[in-house]
């Protein structure tokens, strides 16, 4: 149960992070909550929530963090008998039920969670998110219907009228299994991190391109076992030589720490040998009134998940700078090395807002809506009524 605002102290706020030991993001959380005067968080290893160890109880602040990076968490996510091969694509909706069954653990102890379970599902849900936003009036790019296969997908692109989508696996993180495919009346082209080998589909730290038809089918057709998500290509603005999108980190409600991202190609993934971009020249290019919208937008996104004290909005302003989109919201989205906003890391920044009462009070006024709602059905994007209406984007920007 949740401490009522106002009634929580620095002296009595205890705090634990779930996460993997030494892993960056456990560090810097812990230094951050150490530069405030706390004592340090108590960390109970992902590993041990899987095997069974007991979670947090009532009247402890819990921060969950990511899964990954380590190979042994890996595989008791997917219940598998072996690690998976470095890069590998496999079990990814394993992985995803089992971080949904890890955070039900964490939460059956009854402590106060920074990170609700149930917005947590959605947003490792890619097909789920899209829906929670397209109800909000969120702008997103439309997307597809389920799509089996790659003749699916081809019949459903012929039937919205699409010539470019981004293939994305629902439950997938870091562009891992994304294709950027453009198709015409004589060729085929897909941009993605997937290499190919004899034995398995590898994300690597190369952008590859494939152009023969075949090869895209077979892709398409081992990954969407696991779940696609498919959204329509929209044309990214572009600074100089390269398109550039945004990671956004929103912290109880408010947006303050950006990352520009661009590339030459369309996946913008900093991983991905890609370069941070000119801030103060996005902004300018998308004017103080589009750059006020966007935030705005990325404010009505974290009211979407009022359980999540932070969230990482992929944002994109499209060709023009006229109008943006969201591109994708990140659960655990805020590793922003050496990105500061009011002296601030984004971790240091969570921080304040839980000792300032900030968190609170937001938290409070942006109440979640009732359970069985389709906006809080994990799977209601699987619905057709769901979906975006191919062929049209929710773009009603300016918001």
């Amino acid at each position: 149960m949740s401490t009522p605002p106002g009634d929580r102290t620095r002296a009595d706020m205890r705090l634990t992070v779930v996460g993997n030991p030494g892993n960056r993001r456990v560090t810097l959380f812990t230094r951050a909550v150490r530069a405030a005067g706390l004592s340090p968080p108590a960390v109970l290893p992902w590993a041990e929530v899987l095997t069974g160890a007991a979670p947090p109880g009532p009247g402890t602040l819990v921060r969950v963090d990511s899964p990954g990076e380590d190979p042994e968490v890996d595989r008791l996510l997917r219940g598998a008998a072996h690690p998976a091969r470095h890069g590998e694509l496999v079990g990814l909706a394993a992985t995803y039920a089992g971080l949904v069954g890890g955070l039900a653990r964490v939460a059956a102890g009854g402590a106060d969670l920074l990170n609700d379970p149930a917005e947590v599902a959605v947003l490792c849900d890619k097909r789920a998110c899209h829906a929670r936003l397209t109800a909000a009036g969120v702008p997103v790019p439309a997307a597809l219907g389920p799509v089996d296969g790659y003749a699916g997908l081809r019949a459903a692109m012929a039937a919205a009228g699409w010539s470019r989508v981004f293939v994305k696996p629902a439950h997938g993180s870091s562009a891992a299994g994304v294709l950027a495919l453009a198709v015409g009346p004589r060729r085929i082209r897909a941009v993605t991190p997937i290499e190919v080998t004899p034995d398995g589909l590898f994300n690597s730290l190369r952008v590859r391109h494939y152009d023969d038809e075949a090869t895209v089918a077979a892709l398409v057709d081992r990954l969407a076992p696991e779940g696609l998500h498919v959204e329509r290509w929209l044309p990214k603005a572009g600074l100089g030589d390269r398109v550039v999108d945004v990671r956004v980190v929103v912290v109880a409600g408010r947006p303050a720490h950006a990352v520009v991202r661009a590339a030459r190609g369309p996946l913008t993934n900093l991983h991905l040998g890609n370069a941070r971009g000119d801030l103060a020249a996005l902004r300018a290019a998308a004017g103080p009134a589009g750059w006020a919208a966007a935030m705005r937008t990325c404010e009505r996104v974290a009211a979407c998940f009022p359980g999540s004290l932070h969230v990482g909005v992929d944002l994109m302003f499209l060709a023009g700078w006229r109008r943006h989109a969201v591109a994708e919201v990140n659960a655990f989205g805020d590793l922003l090395p050496g990105v500061l906003a009011d002296g601030r890391d984004t971790y240091a920044a969570q921080v304040d807002a839980l000792t300032s009462g900030r968190w609170d009070r937001w938290r409070t006024a942006h109440q979640p809506v009732p359970p069985g709602s389709a906006a809080l059905d994990p799977h209601a994007a699987e619905h057709p009524a769901a979906a975006a209406e191919p062929g049209r984007e929710v773009l009603a920007c300016g918001a």
